[in-house]
């Protein structure tokens, strides 16, 4: 059995670490070059590196990293068996678990891919101490998800320790830990989305709305990562769910202030309006219903099949950015 890595060229040192003598790719990680051309890319190389079918993947780097790298081994050979390495907070208690593999297609996310579990998955604390503050973040809102789905104290834990102004790596650890093992039960109840795990969508169908947005309007805001689209998905979210009195009112205002508190956005960027097409072209809509995931209380979330071509269940705009947006030519 032979081998394989394939890393984010961002963290060379580290993967050189990993790898010894094993044969590296590096690619570059990032939402414009998460497209089928950079698979077949990465399978050429697979194919003259003389890879087999009892072969390995080593994907190391972020959730772009992990799911491009899961996607080709997925897909080579009819499937190689792959390992990820997540090297960001993002990837490691969301991205690098569970299975799901893609790039995306003409700007919507991840729209080819399948659904192919790792061999394993392991967490290491060194790569994180590296990582850019915004990207940091970007995990965080993944990490505040987490624990609003699944709660038993640690979203308070979380947002305790994400907002002081030193972070704490030695306890940020544990909270990782329960963030994954969260993600990995729900995956291993349901692996393939047919239920439970749509739970985990929590704040990504606007999220994935405002990316596709942005690919042609230029944010007054700045350009939204991925982590902080989830963010303000999860407060539309909490707002669409006092709308429908699912939970009590407050509910969102207490969110959006735990959230700025721990550097992230909360306001969309853009009218509400403006994200019709993406939410009917997000991978969760069927029937001409949207399987939209609403939040109850922390710790508490359901998930409900709503029209949003009738204004009548969302009757209010979520609260926007004030600055405009222009659109790109």
């Amino acid at each position: 059995m032979k081998e394989f890595v394939i890393f984010d060229r961002n963290v060379e040192a580290f993967a050189k670490k990993i790898a010894g003598e094993r044969p590296m790719l590096g690619i570059v990680a990032d939402e414009e070059h998460k497209n089928i051309d950079s698979i077949v890319e990465i399978c050429r190389w697979l194919l003259e590196q003389g890879a087999n079918r009892n072969d390995l993947v080593i994907a190391i780097g972020g959730g772009v990293t992990t799911d491009m790298a899961g996607f080709a081994a997925s897909i080579f050979k009819r499937g190689l068996r792959y390992v990820n390495i997540p090297t960001t907070l993002l990837a490691q208690v969301d991205a690098g678990i569970g299975g799901k593999t893609g790039v995306n297609l003409d700007g919507f996310k991840n729209m080819l891919g399948v659904i192919n579990m790792p061999e394993r998955t392991e967490i290491y604390s060194e790569p994180l101490r590296t990582l850019p503050a915004r990207e940091f973040r970007s995990g965080a809102a993944e990490m505040l998800k987490t624990f609003i789905i699944e709660d038993k104290g640690n979203y308070r834990r979380a947002v305790e320790l994400l907002s002081a102004k030193e972070l704490d790596y030695s306890a940020l650890e544990p909270l990782i830990r329960a963030a994954a093992a969260v993600k990995e039960r729900v995956v291993q109840e349901d692996p393939y989305e047919k239920g439970l795990r749509r739970v985990l969508n929590l704040g990504h169908t606007y999220g994935h709305a405002m990316e596709w947005y942005q690919r042609t309007h230029e944010l007054s805001c700045g350009k939204l990562s991925h982590g902080e689209a989830v963010a303000i998905g999860i407060i539309c979210a909490a707002r669409l769910s006092e709308r429908l009195g699912l939970a009590e009112k407050g509910l969102a205002d207490s969110l959006a202030e735990d959230f700025r508190a721990c550097g992230l956005p909360t306001q969309l960027p853009c009218e509400e309006s403006a994200l019709t097409e993406a939410l009917w072209k997000d991978k969760k809509a069927e029937n001409g219903k949207i399987h939209f995931v609403l939040i109850e209380k922390i710790g508490s979330v359901c998930v409900k099949e709503l029209d949003f071509r009738e204004r009548k269940q969302v009757t209010e705009e979520a609260p926007t950015h004030k600055l405009a947006t222009t659109q790109k030519s």
